[in-house]
């Protein structure tokens, strides 16, 4: 398995990791025996990076990432991450960066995930009402007392990210990129660069759009999350699916599929772009893999920039009261 640094850490992960979030919710059907057993090939393959947070499946996906992970903890950078807030039915309340919720929802989080520390621990969205460097301050002493190994951030805003960064090393900030969600190659991606921070690449599959697999809206279940995105509706749908025709045409160029020409074009932006696909199906994640091998030529990434440049989605990438959370 290829090897990539996380940021200022001393931890090496795979180049691929795992996103877990789909086991438990947002994507239809559940399946928590098939999902273990897609995280026990993941790390039989060398998978070693498992991304999950508390508020996927109201808390069961670590339940359930932790269930996967007993007598194999020792294979796993684990990440996860605290600051959505949701009811118990489900509802969203909001952000919360306060200084005692991060230490509450820390406590929270090991006890669901049953380990005693979270190697990654990201705050999920930014709380414009606390300053940063309060909630990093009290990430940074769960450090201290060996709760947690190293820092990130998820959807933060250049400026966010250098504040936290003075505040305690930052490792790793975590942000939608793909071929149809590459507006962090603006600000985001060269900020971490010049800090040292590795780029955790989610949805890099476009949330399967780029699979090719979705051609209309009746390939997801009725409780589909994606049915109220954006590029998923309407009109947008229709000409998101131009930019997978393209794609599918490369693919078929290079002998191999959609999913792993996009993978396979995050993980060639650089060294320190980590994507976490998720998948609930062994072949899917067996697929995900062989991106790690396919290479690009300077044409192919040419002919990418032609068919995937910035902006040819259709939407934006989530509904409009999500939108004003990211990139803060």
């Amino acid at each position: 398995m290829k090897q990539r640094r996380l940021g200022h850490s001393s931890l090496t992960v795979s180049a691929l990791g795992l996103g877990c979030m789909g086991m438990s919710e947002f994507y239809g059907h559940r399946d928590d025996p098939e999902s273990i057993a897609v995280i026990h090939h993941a790390l039989d393959l060398g998978v070693n990076f498992l991304d999950t947070a508390d508020i996927y499946g109201r808390g069961r996906n670590e339940e359930l990432v932790g269930k996967a992970l007993k007598g194999r903890r020792h294979e796993v950078v684990l990440a996860t991450k605290f600051g959505n807030v949701r009811e118990p039915d489900g509802r969203w309340v909001g952000i919360n960066g306060h200084p005692e919720y991060v230490r509450q929802a820390c406590e929270a989080s090991l006890r669901r995930l049953n380990v005693e520390s979270i190697d990654l621990y990201y705050q999920h969205r930014v709380d414009r009402s606390v300053p940063i460097e309060e909630t990093v301050g009290a990430m940074a002493r769960l450090v201290e007392q060996g709760k947690v190994r190293y820092l990130g951030l998820s959807e933060a805003a250049p400026a966010t990210i250098r504040r936290a960064h003075q505040t305690h090393p930052i490792s790793a900030l975590q942000t939608e990129y793909s071929l149809w969600s590459r507006d962090p190659e603006d600000e985001i991606i060269p900020t971490c660069r010049e800090l040292g921070i590795s780029f955790v690449a989610y949805s890099p599959l476009g949330r399967g759009f780029l699979t090719g697999q979705i051609k209309t809206l009746d390939d997801l279940a009725p409780d589909d999350w994606r049915r109220n995105m954006p590029r998923f509706v309407g009109e947008n749908f229709q000409k998101n699916l131009d930019l997978v025709r393209h794609v599918q045409e490369l693919a078929a160029a290079k002998g191999c599929t959609p999913s792993q020409v996009a993978l396979a074009w995050v993980l060639a932006q650089g060294e320190d772009m980590l994507p976490i696909p998720g998948t609930t199906r062994q072949a899917h994640l067996e697929e995900n893999l062989a991106a790690l091998e396919i290479g690009f030529t300077p044409e192919d990434l040419a002919r990418i920039n032609e068919i995937a440049p910035k902006g040819v989605a259709a939407g934006d990438r989530y509904p409009e009261m999500a939108m004003k959370v990211v990139n803060l």
